[in-house]
């Protein structure tokens, strides 16, 4: 084989390599920036609570996805994440009737209902910055418990400054112990929401007994778009 036909067959592998380069680099901006999810990693937490309670939260993390129908109102967000609770003094206990007029949790799952417990869910609000003032105004008034497995979606409908508690999980303390609360990629839907979206992770103990006392830890509020 002459040399030219080599280095013409070199030029013509290296025209091939740059289209084929081309090819994928046009395949992948073709998908839209704008469609793609967004991984959210969250930093761990710790708060100390009263009578040697503490509260841990390890491995948080979300995923962000806008809304298929593209119309802006909407997004999906799949959260992740371990919520450990210490209770070394949690008196034995054992689960009754709620002590509620209607027989239901309180507020942010919150229970007193015979026996202590660890709930852990996120608070997610529409066009609100989820700080302490909004956490506080959503406790009194428009935070509402909104049940949710983690086999399955939760669906939230939300209007301009509204917030919303999402159960994700809740476990019962009948003695003192550590108890865990582990979720992955629990599905939160978010509709009616036109403007900037954000959520906080929140998990709350609450020991009954003579010494009673409620301890919560947040996380770092994020995006959903």
């Amino acid at each position: 084989m002459s040399e030219n036909r080599t280095n013409g067959l070199r030029r013509g592998a290296r025209i091939a390599g740059i289209g084929a380069a081309a090819a994928v680099a046009f395949g992948l901006f073709s998908t839209g920036a704008a469609n793609a999810d967004v991984f959210v990693p969250l930093p761990d937490g710790q708060k100390l609570g009263p009578d040697g309670v503490v509260i841990t939260r390890t491995g948080e993390h979300a995923t962000v996805s806008p809304s298929l129908a593209d119309n802006g109102s909407g997004r999906t967000v799949w959260v992740s994440g371990n919520a450990i609770a210490d209770v070394p003094n949690a008196p034995i206990g054992k689960v009754g009737p709620y002590n509620g007029a209607t027989n239901a949790p309180g507020t942010e799952g919150s229970s007193t209902h015979g026996a202590s417990a660890v709930t852990t869910g996120y608070i997610v609000g529409c066009q609100v910055n989820i700080g302490s003032d909004a956490i506080s105004a959503g406790v009194s008034g428009s935070i509402n418990l909104t049940g949710g497995t983690l086999g399955g979606s939760i669906g939230l409908k939300l209007g301009p400054g509204q917030v919303a508690f999402v159960q994700i999980d809740s476990k019962d303390i009948t003695k003192p112990g550590t108890y865990s609360v582990e979720y992955q990629d629990a599905e939160i839907q978010i509709q009616n929401c036109a403007g900037y979206a954000q959520a906080r992770a929140i998990t709350v103990v609450e020991v009954i007994g003579d010494h009673y006392s409620k301890t919560t830890l947040y996380g770092q509020p994020f995006s959903i778009g």
